[in-house]
């Protein structure tokens, strides 16, 4: 039954990607799998994954946080494409007769073309301290970014980076009450989700696995 769900959905995600057109890159993830990962992908050349690709940080955030018990769908988050172009995503959550999430459907605009012809636009029919004073884009206030690393090893990388950067010493000389902190954002941030996840960290803080195990029972308790 959930595998006939998705086959479902990854019709309609190469519908949607040739009736939106170019800008629009449509992607499907099976969380059925233990590879959680990119099934289906229409216009992929707007984030340059593919088929196989992991989830994102954003929707490990989703799936730790249970995004998908309070709401059906999220849209207008702010993305960041490799080539550095900011990306418009929603993302639907797809359940089972259980109501347990089977799958994910996004879609990413990427409108950076747009913007540019706006630009110019603007600078024809205003003269330059009107567009000082009235820039032509306006950029929403956003909670959720979203990355989209092509492997497993860069999005952990990426969501360990994020948790440690606003440390002030290197994160092999943390105290055990800092790790833990650590530890505990990383959970919420959905990496131990990932495969490999407790040895990474363990790498990271040049500590034993077991360690990692013993933060994460204390954080649950």
């Amino acid at each position: 039954m959930k595998q006939d769900i998705l086959h479902h959905y990854t019709i309609i995600t190469e519908f949607l990607g040739k009736a939106l057109g170019p800008d629009y890159e449509v992607a499907l993830h099976d969380l059925t799998s233990k590879h959680q990962s990119l099934v289906a992908i229409a216009n992929g050349h707007i984030s340059g994954r593919q088929p196989g690709s992991p989830l994102t940080n954003a929707a490990l955030h989703m799936l730790s946080s249970k995004a998908y018990e309070t709401d059906d769908f999220l849209c207008n988050y702010k993305g960041i494409a490799e080539n550095g172009h900011l990306l418009r995503c929603s993302t639907m959550f797809i359940r089972d007769e259980t109501g347990q999430p089977v799958g994910m459907l996004c879609i990413n605009f990427d409108d950076s073309r747009y913007q540019e012809l706006q630009e110019k636009l603007f600078s024809i029919v205003h003269p330059d301290a009107f567009l000082k004073q009235y820039p032509a884009i306006q950029t929403p206030p956003v909670t959720v970014t979203e990355n989209f690393p092509m492997d497993i090893p860069a999005l952990m990388q990426k969501i360990f980076d994020d948790a440690t950067m606003p440390l002030t010493s290197p994160v092999n000389r943390l105290n055990q009450e800092e790790r833990k902190d650590i530890v505990e954002k990383l959970n919420e941030q959905g990496l131990f989700q990932l495969k490999g996840a407790i040895s990474f960290v363990a790498k990271q803080f040049s500590c034993s696995t077991a360690t990692v195990y013993r933060y994460l029972s204390e954080i649950s308790s």
